[in-house]
């Protein structure tokens, strides 16, 4: 297939190649989903970065209160909120005109060079006391 640009929103989402297009619309179907129960809500107004960056943090302490008192957890109560901290996260970045794929590949890299494997591999330990 060829390449091409997917646009939403009229910003580039990211350029597709060939067999990357049924992955990129599944991504679509997905994000596509989020964004129009919020446009049927209406609740594009209340997205703010400054209120989804507190909607991540609050979703966050909900995920971790399944935790709370041990390793015993709901499976179910543990995806949901875990869904709800990834539905923030994709608002955001939807929000900030950024391509979340784009923007945690190159976070990745960051983590490559802070962590070499060498150097990493079996410890907890922050990069700057390897």
């Amino acid at each position: 297939m060829p390449g091409g640009v997917l646009f939403h929103k009229k910003r580039q989402i990211r350029d597709i190649q060939g067999d990357n297009i049924r992955d990129i619309l599944e991504t679509l179907r997905w994000m596509t989903e989020i964004i129009k129960f919020n446009e049927e809500r209406d609740w594009d107004q209340f997205h703010s970065p400054e209120n989804l960056a507190k909607s991540i943090a609050i979703e966050a302490g909900e995920l971790l209160e399944c935790f709370q008192w041990g390793p015993d957890y709901d499976h179910q109560k543990v995806c949901e909120e875990l869904a709800d901290v990834m539905n923030y996260c994709l608002l955001m970045s939807d929000k900030l005109g950024v391509d979340a794929e784009t923007i945690i590949l190159q976070k990745l890299e960051q983590n490559r060079k802070k962590y070499p494997v060498e150097k990493a591999k079996g410890k907890s330990t922050k990069y700057d006391q390897l």
